[in-house]
Protein backbone atom coordinates (compact mmCIF):
# COMPACT_ATOMS: atom_id res chain seq x y z
CA UNK A 1 0.00 0.00 0.00
CA UNK A 2 3.13 2.14 0.55
CA UNK A 3 4.30 1.74 -2.22
CA UNK A 4 1.28 2.40 -4.62
CA UNK A 5 0.89 6.02 -2.41
CA UNK A 6 4.78 6.81 -2.84
CA UNK A 7 4.04 6.01 -6.75
CA UNK A 8 1.01 8.04 -6.61
CA UNK A 9 2.56 11.05 -5.56
CA UNK A 10 5.18 10.81 -7.94
CA UNK A 11 2.69 10.28 -10.24
CA UNK A 12 1.53 13.68 -9.33
CA UNK A 13 4.20 15.45 -8.72
CA UNK A 14 5.51 15.03 -12.15
CA UNK A 15 2.12 16.10 -14.28
CA UNK A 16 1.80 18.93 -12.50
CA UNK A 17 3.10 22.25 -13.64
CA UNK A 18 3.78 25.52 -11.96
CA UNK A 19 3.49 29.01 -12.55
CA UNK A 20 5.40 31.10 -11.41
CA UNK A 21 3.64 34.47 -12.65
CA UNK A 22 0.47 35.78 -10.21
CA UNK A 23 -2.82 35.18 -10.88
CA UNK A 24 -4.73 38.20 -9.83
CA UNK A 25 -2.96 41.39 -10.13
CA UNK A 26 -4.72 43.38 -7.50
CA UNK A 27 -1.37 45.91 -6.77
CA UNK A 28 -1.90 48.20 -9.92
CA UNK A 29 1.37 48.10 -11.95
CA UNK A 30 3.45 51.43 -10.63
CA UNK A 31 5.04 53.58 -13.35
CA UNK A 32 8.51 53.94 -13.69
CA UNK A 33 9.86 57.47 -12.50
CA UNK A 34 12.31 59.27 -14.89
CA UNK A 35 15.50 58.49 -13.15
CA UNK A 36 14.27 54.84 -13.49
CA UNK A 37 13.79 55.02 -17.07
CA UNK A 38 16.94 56.39 -17.61
CA UNK A 39 18.97 54.01 -15.90
CA UNK A 40 16.95 51.40 -17.27
CA UNK A 41 17.97 52.66 -20.85
CA UNK A 42 21.50 53.07 -19.75
CA UNK A 43 21.21 49.23 -18.91
CA UNK A 44 19.93 48.44 -22.22
CA UNK A 45 22.55 49.87 -23.81
CA UNK A 46 24.96 49.09 -21.97
CA UNK A 47 24.61 45.45 -22.64
CA UNK A 48 23.78 45.57 -26.31
CA UNK A 49 27.72 47.32 -26.06
CA UNK A 50 29.10 44.76 -24.85
CA UNK A 51 27.02 41.87 -26.60
CA UNK A 52 29.17 43.96 -29.91
CA UNK A 53 31.94 43.64 -28.17
CA UNK A 54 34.40 41.25 -29.83
CA UNK A 55 35.46 38.67 -27.64
CA UNK A 56 37.44 36.94 -29.27
CA UNK A 57 40.35 39.55 -28.64
CA UNK A 58 39.86 39.42 -24.46
CA UNK A 59 41.54 38.03 -22.64
CA UNK A 60 40.17 35.34 -19.92
CA UNK A 61 39.76 37.96 -17.16
CA UNK A 62 38.21 40.58 -19.11
CA UNK A 63 35.63 38.49 -20.28
CA UNK A 64 35.17 37.00 -16.85
CA UNK A 65 34.73 40.63 -15.95
CA UNK A 66 32.41 41.31 -18.80
CA UNK A 67 29.67 37.94 -17.78
CA UNK A 68 29.82 39.49 -14.29
CA UNK A 69 29.00 42.79 -15.36
CA UNK A 70 25.94 41.31 -17.25
CA UNK A 71 24.89 39.80 -14.31
CA UNK A 72 25.09 42.53 -12.20
CA UNK A 73 23.33 44.94 -14.44
CA UNK A 74 20.68 41.94 -15.02
CA UNK A 75 19.55 42.21 -11.39
CA UNK A 76 19.55 45.82 -11.41
CA UNK A 77 16.79 45.56 -14.21
CA UNK A 78 15.12 43.44 -12.79
CA UNK A 79 14.49 45.00 -9.68
CA UNK A 80 13.69 48.21 -11.91
CA UNK A 81 11.30 46.46 -13.86
CA UNK A 82 10.13 44.33 -10.27
CA UNK A 83 10.26 40.91 -12.24
CA UNK A 84 9.76 37.96 -10.11
CA UNK A 85 11.66 34.71 -11.15
CA UNK A 86 11.64 31.36 -9.68
CA UNK A 87 14.18 29.06 -10.57
CA UNK A 88 13.94 25.44 -11.55
CA UNK A 89 15.76 25.03 -8.53
CA UNK A 90 13.82 26.46 -5.92
CA UNK A 91 10.59 24.66 -7.33
CA UNK A 92 12.34 21.65 -6.80
CA UNK A 93 13.01 22.29 -3.55
CA UNK A 94 9.78 23.83 -2.62
CA UNK A 95 8.24 20.20 -3.70
CA UNK A 96 10.73 18.32 -1.61
CA UNK A 97 9.70 20.16 1.08
CA UNK A 98 5.92 19.83 0.74
CA UNK A 99 6.53 15.96 0.00
CA UNK A 100 8.75 15.60 3.61
CA UNK A 101 6.28 17.53 5.16
CA UNK A 102 3.17 15.52 4.33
Amino acid sequence: MKKLIYLFLVLVTLTTTVNAAPTNDDKPKTELTIEQKAELEYITKRVEEIKAIDKSTLTKAERKALRKEVKELKKRSDFLSQNITLSLGAIIIILLLLILIL
